[in-house]
Formats: C-alpha cells, sequence, structure tokens
C-alpha cells in the first residue's frame, strides 16, 4: 500500500509523553478518524485536482481532450484509496501499482511490441514511431494539507480537553 506518515517537529516531546501516559484513551479510535478524515482528503483532491500543497494537477491530455477530468477516465485510483489505523498509527494509500507513477511523476519509454511502429493521434494527426519516450508530470493526491494538519490538530484537542 502506498502511504504518507506524519512526522511531528518542534516541542512534541509533551505531546507525546501525555499520550503515553493517558490510560483509558481510545488511540485506535483517535488514528481511525485521522485515517478516515486523511481519506476523505485525498478524495477530495481527485475532484479538485490538487496536490496537497494545493497546486493544480498539470491536466492530462485526455482530459484536455475530452473536456474531463485528469486521473478520474475510470476512477480506478479513486476508488481504490484505503485508510488503514490501529492503536499504533494511520495510513492512508492505495494499491494500485501505477499509483506511485501519477504521485511522483516518471519518464517511459514506450516500444512497439506487435508491430514495427506505434500508431497514435496527437493533436488531430497520425503518428507512426517505432517507440517513443513521455513524461508524465507527477499528480501528487497522498498527503497531509493544511487543512488536514488542522483537523488532526482539532481531533487531538478534543481528546485532551477534559485532561489539563
Amino acid at each position: 500500500m502506498s502511504s504518507v506518515s506524519v512526522r511531528l517537529e518542534g516541542d512534541t516531546e509533551e505531546l507525546l509523553a501525555k499520550i503515553r501516559q493517558m490510560e483509558g484513551v481510545d488511540k485506535a479510535g483517535i488514528a481511525n478518524a485521522v485515517a478516515e478524515g486523511l481519506r476523505t482528503s485525498t478524495l477530495e483532491r481527485f475532484r479538485e485536482e490538487l496536490s496537497p500543497e494545493g497546486e493544480r494537477w498539470t491536466p492530462s491530455v485526455r482530459a484536455l481532450e475530452k473536456n474531463g477530468k485528469t486521473l478520474t477516465a475510470s476512477a480506478g485510483l479513486k476508488n481504490s484509496i484505503r485508510a488503514k489505523s490501529d492503536d499504533t498509527g494511520a495510513a492512508v494509500g492505495t494499491n494500485k501499482v501505477y499509483a506511485a507513477t501519477h504521485q511522483f511523476g516518471a519518464e517511459r519509454t514506450i516500444r512497439a511490441k506487435n508491430k514495427k511502429n506505434l500508431t497514435f493521434r496527437i493533436g488531430g494527426r497520425w503518428i507512426s514511431k517505432p517507440s517513443v519516450r513521455v513524461t508524465i508530470p507527477a499528480r501528487p493526491f497522498l498527503g497531509v494539507s493544511r487543512e488536514d494538519e488542522e483537523e488532526i490538530r482539532e481531533i487531538l484537542e478534543t481528546v485532551f480537553e477534559g485532561d489539563g
């Protein structure tokens, strides 16, 4: 499963000590709330076509030609997003092999296999070549946005409100 981990920075020792010392806290419930929040925001990124940092994805050729959305032709990637959690943490990711290509981008050479040349159409013109080099831009969908950080903070504050 592709996933994103969260690293706390700054003065976190007090928070971590408090988490370790609290008995009766439903850590699995907290992790589940965090995981589901991250899964929901990840799905929202597909609708908005934005990275966790709020940057617009480079539109795909298919989306431009068909006036559609990038990374959603079959919805296979979007529908594969899953959240996992237990009392030790939370993860959001996908088991799709091609997810990393879209998350990080890639360069690939595509070669004709069954015929002498690949034949494809670009901008209304038919082109025939034995191989082509393609660059797939990164379109990050996994990650923790500022809004996600705020939601996680709110979840933790709610848990700690009664224990001050």
